[in-house]
């Protein structure tokens, strides 16, 4: 049976490593986000549970038209769905310190 999950951020969280998937699956994808985020690729897995982190990853899903049509179809969420999950993540990271 699997477990539903009802906390915004935790789903925020889980829509952000899809993304994540979805960018680590293209190689030209891929080497877009390691250039735009300046992360290596041998940090990229460690880096995924930074809130921070996939908070950039979400803004780089959603900075494009065709990256937002192409992860909603590749995931089955809306593109209101992955809007909602960055800002889900943006407003459990307001108050924070960064470090």
């Amino acid at each position: 049976m699997t477990k539903r999950v009802h906390n915004p951020r935790e789903v925020a969280e889980i829509v952000a490593i899809q993304a994540l998937s979805f960018i680590a699956d293209d190689g030209e994808r891929l080497g877009r986000f390691l250039s735009e985020t300046g992360i290596g690729p041998e940090t990229l897995r460690a880096s995924a549970s930074d809130p921070h982190f996939l908070t950039g990853v979400l803004d780089f899903v959603l900075r494009d038209d065709a990256t937002v049509s192409a992860f909603s179809e590749s995931s089955g969420h809306h593109p209101t769905t992955i809007a909602a999950a960055r800002m889900a993540l943006g407003d459990s990271l307001a108050g924070r310190e960064t470090p």
